[in-house]
């Protein structure tokens, strides 16, 4: 099976600084976390979950990539991953 998101919901975590959102490969559910230091323009909740709504596509095809390096319980996705 390959990663999927039919599933377009997401939430942020004020403690931790992430918008967290799920993918699915086959029956398993796989979660992500996004640090907000990914969206440099944005300051607010409002503006964190606005900002990846925008940029859902390619946050999703880091994901993607990020899957098929490792499985992992968890993948957190940094400033980095989007270089």
């Amino acid at each position: 099976m390959s990663l999927s998101f039919p599933n377009r919901s997401r939430s942020y975590d004020a403690s931790a600084r992430r918008i967290r959102f799920i993918g699915h490969d086959g029956m398993f559910e796989v979660p992500f976390l996004v640090e907000v230091d990914v969206f440099p323009e944005a300051n607010t909740e409002a503006g964190y979950l606005a900002a990846f709504d925008a940029g859902r596509d390619a946050i999703q095809q880091v994901a993607v990539k990020a899957y098929g390096y490792a499985r992992r319980r968890m993948y957190i996705l940094t400033a980095n991953d989007f270089r």
